[in-house]
């Protein structure tokens, strides 16, 4: 694969790194819960991807193939997982369906409500016996009671709850695990890879699925699963192809666990993507990110707080991410989409998330104009 564009001049500052992404200077983009941004270095990448496959033909796939497990030791360094314990695959929701279908039907699973539609539906439409708590300030103290006193199997939730930004406290999944040491917890980060350094193997997480098209950059058609070898012989996975083989079928008998959630092909355009926004990560540092977010997370708390725009629930925990649900209509959104801020319709309000591209000038902007509008509605 072609690696001369990789990154190599090192960022400064968050300032400098806005001037990478075009389309801040259109907008105030509040929108990486939905879609994250393009960086011109990616896009550069990706063309010289393409040229090689232009001249190059089967040729330069065969090596974007023979690539993959490079990619899976990036990843899983990131991470803190080994890298035969990382599945590359193409969305969260797929590799959360070849996931399920592996997992035996007499398990309990605990929910959370109103979580993301591909992590609760799979197990309803699957007919999972299971119960459900709320996103609100009370989330771990009631998760801890159901578990406790409900012979639960497994806890499936997102890590930040798409909607309205609520994040799970990882030190409380932790002390969860160690409590009950049956129990599975399944986690989806796609709302939580990339804002912040995270060790997998030290977490209280089993399996960790995520889509990166969003906080962590890497354009869409790629995600990856990181699984603790204790719970593999939980499941039984049925997912099964060629790319399960690596084009050897004489591997038909010992294929990996993590093999039988990769039957296809991998593509080298998407997870080479993949590859290069995890060394951009990697390159800023997630404790710079961290520390940017947490920044703007507190800015944006109290402004959309005094203006009485936030959930109680959201407004009493203790930590929150950069995902923020105000109270607000179509006529709003619309009202805000005219003044160029980009958002989100979501749940029962609007949806605005910042990443570490993001200032708080832009937040006083939004916070100035729903000022304006609300106080007058």
């Amino acid at each position: 694969m072609n690696k001369d564009n990789r990154i190599t001049d090192k960022i400064p500052d968050m300032q400098n790194l806005r001037k990478k992404f075009p389309v801040l200077n259109q907008c105030v983009y509040a929108n990486t819960a939905s879609a994250g941004l393009l960086s011109e270095d990616l896009m550069e990448w990706r063309q010289g991807h393409d040229l090689d496959f232009l001249i190059g033909g089967s040729e330069m796939k065969n090596k974007g193939f023979a690539h993959m497990p490079e990619i899976k030791k990036t990843v899983g360094r990131f991470f803190n997982c080994k890298p035969e314990n990382v599945a590359l695959v193409p969305n969260f929701s797929l590799g959360f369906n070849l996931l399920l279908e592996g997992l035996p039907k007499d398990k309990k699973v605990l929910l959370v409500n109103k979580d993301y539609p591909s992590v609760n539906w799979p197990f309803e439409t699957r007919n999972f016996e299971r119960d459900y708590v709320d996103a609100d300030e009370h989330m771990e103290e009631n998760i801890h009671t159901k578990v406790k006193n409900g012979n639960f199997d497994v806890l499936a939730l997102s890590l930040v709850q798409w909607v309205n930004g609520v994040r799970i406290d990882l030190e409380f999944l932790k002390n969860l695990k160690k409590e009950f040491p049956n129990l599975i917890i399944i986690a989806d980060g796609t709302q939580f890879c990339g804002m912040e350094p995270f060790d997998f193997e030290n977490s209280g997480i089993d399996i960790l699925g995520a889509s990166a098209y969003k906080w962590m950059l890497a354009g869409y058609g790629n995600g990856f699963y990181l699984v603790k070898e204790a719970v593999m012989d939980q499941f039984e996975l049925r997912g099964i192809g060629n790319g399960s083989v690596d084009n050897d079928a004489s591997k038909r008998n010992s294929i990996t666990f993590c093999k039988y959630m990769e039957p296809g092909h991998l593509d080298s355009l998407n997870f080479g993507s993949l590859e290069f926004a995890v060394t951009f990560l990697d390159e800023i540092g997630q404790e710079n990110v961290q520390a940017q977010l947490q920044k703007l997370s507190q800015h944006a708390l109290q402004a959309f707080s005094e203006l009485d725009l936030l959930e109680p629930a959201v407004v009493k925990r203790k930590q929150h991410s950069t995902i923020f649900s105000v109270k607000g209509d179509e006529q709003l959104f619309q009202k805000l989409t005219n003044e160029n801020v980009v958002a989100s319709l979501r749940g029962d309000g609007i949806r605005l998330s910042f990443h570490f591209y993001n200032t708080v000038e832009e937040i006083d902007v939004v916070a100035t104009l729903l000022k304006r509008w609300t106080s007058t509605s």
